[in-house]
């Protein structure tokens, strides 16, 4: 078995800096919508988002609902496809709610504005974005994202939900992966 210290070539960021963050946005989240008439939906986008999404709404002052969508344009790859897949849709109705679609990472922006344009069409009041890691540098698709956890570099990254292969997102940090591990 593989050391997970061994996996990672650096900590970018750590558990404090987590916590501390988690406690802004949900802050920023909850100004952004306390006045909302609307519904408000908070859409995650599995699995990555799982661990983001349930600390962030924990921390959150309003009512809302939760519910998962699962999309694709990965693989198993270290590198977009560009293809976008939906494998799992939503089960709640989102006509006239206000959306906010809660992500782990936000690379090139495809699957992102795929997502944005297929809930549009489906009547939602409004939609947001909530990102816990960004990487502008690598955009082929301008979104705009609303919440931003930590703007990081192009790097390949797991834990706190973030995979390689389904593996290692169990750290609780976000580490750069070692180059040897995924190529």
């Amino acid at each position: 078995m593989v050391k997970k210290v061994e996996i990672y070539k650096e900590i970018l960021v750590s558990e404090e800096e987590l916590d501390k963050r988690l406690d802004e946005l949900a802050e920023e989240i909850t100004e952004s919508y306390k006045n909302s008439e609307k519904e408000l939906l908070v859409v995650g986008i599995l699995r990555g988002a799982v661990i983001f999404m349930t600390n962030l709404v924990t921390r959150m002052d309003l009512d809302l609902t939760m519910d998962f969508m699962a999309v694709s344009s990965y693989g198993g790859s270290s590198v977009s496809s560009g293809v976008v897949r939906i494998l799992k849709d939503l089960e709640e109705g989102i006509k006239d709610k206000d959306v906010l679609i809660v992500e782990d990472i936000i690379d090139t922006g495809l699957t992102l504005d795929y997502l944005i344009r297929n809930l549009k069409d489906r009547g939602a009041n409004s939609i947001k974005i909530a990102t816990l890691l960004d990487k502008p540098n690598r955009r082929k698709v301008n979104v705009d994202v609303d919440f931003v956890g930590f703007k990081i570099p192009d790097e390949f990254v797991v834990g706190y939900g973030l995979d390689y292969n389904q593996k290692y997102r169990n750290l609780p940090f976000i580490a750069a992966l070692k180059e040897e591990v995924y190529s």
